[in-house]
């Protein structure tokens, strides 16, 4: 059998094989060619990709296995090779004869070359709306993957990345297309200077000298956004390791008019120990804590919930409960005094920011929150001077 993948523009190929006769006339065929050994796992060959076609290759080999791949330009230097040779050994189908198998690391490096090649992904808004007036003035930015990823997630992607130890170039990737897409809205709706939108950021990209504050407020300025429109939010996929050093980067963030917030609080890495250390702007509750909060048997979240809004109003902070599904969740949480709440009953994420649908029927219909007992009217919202 011979597999063959190809990339407009390619400008090197590399062929796999077991099949020394396929290499030797492969080798006479090319004058550019280079031959590589592989001790016991075969032979790759690697030439201009206008010479080492598939029609060449599928002429010689007769009944000989091989992988043919591009050599993708954009990978770093040090890898584009074993990634490519990873590729064509397992399109060859002989991979698991030969004990290689694709690895983690050659699959996450897979996701990642896919994720970075594809243009059909979008940037989505969901509303965060204030529980008091149910109005939003804040969206969260989720980026959309293109249909071109399959049945890959953000997730997924962001796992890959992290495994591939290229954190930072995902984050650039994802972040210059967020604040191009925000600008577009900003730009475009009458109060899109006085809308804010939260970022997803990994720990490890804050750290990165991309990503340093006055460098990502120059980011956001040349786009025409003000720093005082943007959130940054921690996600909880990473483990916080120079905490430190971190807290430096928030203090300069917030200087510059940014606010900092921290993701799924109550879950992953996002203890009350490191929240206390980076001092953020809003602390954002996980939605596993949010969800059945309302239900009677639901003492400890609700105690746990009570624990983040009193931590949060003591260190200036505010407070989001992700995850708002169902009207008993959200009574229990204006019960307790949670500042702002996104979630399906508020708003589902949209290509443009809108208006919570409750907030959108207010002139005609009458929140219908139901009565129950212990039920007290949510305390203002503590200003967090950002």
């Amino acid at each position: 059998m011979r597999f063959v993948r190809t990339r407009q523009g390619a400008v090197e190929r590399l062929l796999w094989t077991r099949d020394s006769k396929l290499v030797g006339q492969l080798t006479e065929h090319l004058s550019d060619a280079r031959k590589i050994e592989l001790a016991d796992s075969g032979w790759c060959v690697i030439a201009a990709a206008q010479h080492l076609t598939d029609d060449l290759a599928g002429g010689l080999a007769h009944e000989a296995s091989y992988g043919l791949v591009d050599v993708d330009p954009s990978a770093p230097p040090t890898e584009r090779y074993l990634v490519a040779l990873g590729h064509a050994i397992q399109i060859s189908g002989l991979g698991d004869r030969i004990g290689m198998g694709e690895t983690p690391e050659i699959a996450s490096r897979k996701v990642l070359s896919l994720f970075l090649a594809c243009h059909e992904h979008h940037v989505e808004f969901q509303p965060i709306v204030d529980l008091k007036t149910l109005k939003a003035n804040e969206w969260e930015c989720l980026f959309r993957l293109s249909p071109g990823m399959g049945s890959k997630s953000i997730g997924d992607v962001v796992e890959a990345a992290l495994k591939a130890n290229r954190p930072v170039e995902l984050d650039s990737f994802i972040v210059q297309a967020t604040l191009a897409r925000i600008a577009q809205v900003a730009e475009s709706d009458p109060d899109g200077r006085r809308m804010r939108f939260g970022v997803n950021f990994l720990p490890t990209s804050l750290l990165a000298p991309p990503f340093e504050p006055n460098a990502l407020a120059d980011k956001v300025r040349a786009v025409g956004l003000s720093p005082h429109q943007i959130i940054v939010e921690v996600t909880e996929q990473q483990a916080i390791n120079d905490v430190p050093r971190l807290k430096k980067q928030v203090r300069a963030l917030r200087r510059l008019g940014f606010g900092f917030a921290v993701d799924d609080a109550g879950a992953g890495y996002a203890s009350f120990t490191v929240i206390a250390a980076l001092e953020p702007t809003i602390i954002k509750i996980d939605r596993e804590i949010v969800q059945g909060i309302g239900n009677k048997d639901a003492e400890a979240k609700k105690a746990l919930v009570e624990a983040f809004v009193s931590f949060s109003r003591r260190i200036g902070a505010e407070t989001i409960a992700e995850g708002i599904e169902n009207r008993r969740d959200l009574v229990a949480l204006q019960d307790r005094g949670v500042d702002f709440g996104q979630g399906y009953l508020l708003g589902r994420s949209a290509v443009s920011p809108v208006q919570p649908r409750y907030r959108r029927q207010a002139d005609e219909v009458t929140l219908a929150i139901p009565v129950v007992a212990g039920y007290k009217p949510a305390r203002p919202r503590v200003a967090s001077g950002h």
